[in-house]
């Protein structure tokens, strides 16, 4: 019999991917452990293998679209073998929970259009008998938001929050969820639609360009964007971040790494103030937890966090038990997550339980920064670059390479003296690079 091949669901919180590429063809031959597509989630792109055997009957789903986790995708089968109607609509009917506003969806639109347009209206109408119980909250719904706002339309808060922000009317777009509520994907296919018709734009303000109309063109923000935007903005509107800055004489660091190298050991500044930062921690516990501003959670061991930039955004990898690892073993495993980042093949445990964040732009020319902490930590550390500084020494003037790093914390639970002790511990070790070497040996 036809196999359904379902959109994965790459993570717990995960519940809708894009799938970038097809990487078979319809007809072509299928043996388990063949990778049929590609999808990117909002972290990472991973590869899905089949676990069938036989050939690619049907592809469901175009390249470029949003799905949810548990959609059909495709079918694999015996060549020329029927694929049953009602079993991709019922498939995908079976989510592995609750969409963006809870309701529970009865249908796939991807699924149901491709499969069979002509049966489409059974293919609702069945869960409400099949399943009472569970299709119930989605028919009393409509009637609760109709009460509340006749001309309103019925829209998921994700929806809902895209289309403001691109200055989208809702109440112009179909909705494809569940009895026609708006949801994400719907938004975005309005979006996209709008950027390929420059005439239907409102006039933008400002002198015109000859032949620049294409520069003023908008055009959606990427999935990661998204994700990063509502983020940051979650954590920077309901955390009150305060900052905090010192300046550290690395000069000494400097001369240890170049005589690292020179003996084959290619350690990087970040490595030591990894290494600085997961050694404060231990001595600064409260930095390492978090709060909702009513109840604290302590944590007692440090998962760091390591911003990566990567094409079209940013992933922060985890460094689990920081604390307890050489400066080496940091090392190591620090350029593995970066190069997985990069290459886009961090797993979803790579990214998620960290317990504090380290920010570097020194490779960058950056005097000094601000970082928004990441959500779930209560501080991130940024760091700026080495710069060859005039300083006061004993009463003359040396060149000093001068790092400065900024605290950004969590004000409900971090106050500015505690945040200004733990600062000056990171700084004091990295300013005395062999004492740090000794301490990490012993831990």
């Amino acid at each position: 019999m036809a196999h359904p091949i379902l959109m994965p669901r790459p993570g717990q919180m995960t519940e809708e991917c894009v799938l970038t590429l097809w990487r078979k063809e319809v007809g072509e031959p299928v043996h388990r452990g063949d990778v049929l597509f590609e999808i990117e989630t909002d972290k990472s792109t991973m590869e899905v293998e089949s676990f069938e055997e036989g050939v690619l009957l049907r592809r469901l789903v175009t390249e470029g679209e949003t799905v949810p986790v548990n959609t059909i995708c495709a079918w694999v089968g015996a060549p020329g073998e029927a694929i049953p109607e009602p079993e991709p609509r019922t498939a995908a009917a079976s989510p592995a929970g609750p969409d963006e506003a809870g309701a529970i969806p009865t249908a796939t639109p991807v699924a149901a259009s491709a499969a069979a347009p002509a049966v489409a209206a059974p293919a609702v109408a069945a869960p409400a008998v099949a399943a009472p119980a569970v299709a119930a909250p989605a028919v009393q719904r409509p009637a609760a938001e109709a009460r509340m706002s006749p001309t309103a339309p019925r829209i998921s808060p994700r929806a809902s929050r895209l289309a403001a922000a691109a200055g989208l009317d809702a109440r112009s777009v179909t909705g494809t969820g569940p009895g026609g509520r708006i949801v994400e994907r719907d938004i975005q296919a309005a979006i996209a639609a709008r950027a390929e018709t420059p005439s239907s734009l409102p006039s933008l303000p400002g002198p015109s360009r000859s032949g620049a109309e294409d520069e003023e063109t908008p055009r959606p923000l990427s999935r990661m964007r998204r994700v990063i935007a509502e983020r940051l903005t979650l954590s920077f509107s309901t955390v009150p971040h305060f900052t905090v800055t010192v300046a550290a004489d690395v000069t000494r660091l400097l001369a240890v790494r170049q005589t690292l190298k020179e003996a084959g050991t290619s350690l990087t500044v970040t490595d030591f103030v990894l290494a600085a930062t997961a050694q404060s921690l231990v001595e600064f516990p409260d930095v390492n937890s978090r709060t909702d501003g009513t109840v604290v959670w302590p944590r007692r061991r440090v998962h760091l966090g390591v911003a990566v930039s990567v094409p079209g955004g940013l992933v922060v990898p985890v460094i689990r038990d920081a604390d307890r690892l050489g400066i080496g073993e940091l090392h190591e495993r620090a350029s593995a997550l970066v190069a997985a980042a990069r290459a886009g093949t961090l797993s979803v445990d790579d990214m998620t339980g960290g317990t504090f964040t380290v920010s570097n732009l020194g490779m960058l020319g950056v005097e000094a920064f601000s970082a928004i902490i990441n959500p779930g930590e209560a501080a991130i550390l940024a760091v700026a670059s080495a710069i060859d500084t005039p300083v006061v020494i004993n009463g003359g003037i040396a060149i000093r390479s001068i790092m400065r790093l900024t605290l950004s914390a969590d004000h409900r639970l971090v106050d500015g003296e505690l945040g200004a002790r733990f600062l000056n511990a990171v700084r004091r070790r990295l300013e005395d690079p062999e004492a740090l070497r000794r301490e990490l040996a012993n831990a």
